[in-house]
């Protein structure tokens, strides 16, 4: 399964990007994470149901530092990726 999702609030700054990617790493989801130019961060995560559960829960969350103000996700039909890793990409 592959989904998108975007949190907003104080994510920028605080070293979140690094955080969902470690947490990926730790949940075994391959995909990708960007800030984006209005203080969000967005970004797309494949794996397995429970994965992406435990991955979701985690970034909406976890992070000491980051104040999360509102999350969405969408599930993406039909674009599943070979991606093996999850990585971090320039911002927008």
């Amino acid at each position: 399964m592959r989904l998108s999702f975007r949190v907003s609030g104080s994510v920028q700054g605080v070293g979140y990007r690094w955080f969902v990617k470690e947490t990926a790493e730790k949940h075994n989801v391959s995909g990708w994470v960007r800030n984006i130019p209005d203080g969000s961060v967005e970004g797309e995560a494949q794996g397995g149901v429970p994965e992406l559960d435990g991955f979701l829960k985690e970034i909406k969350t976890g992070h000491p530092h980051a104040k999360i103000e509102n999350t969405e996700t969408q599930e993406m039909l039909d674009q599943e990726s070979t991606e093996k890793d999850f990585h971090i990409k320039p911002t927008v």
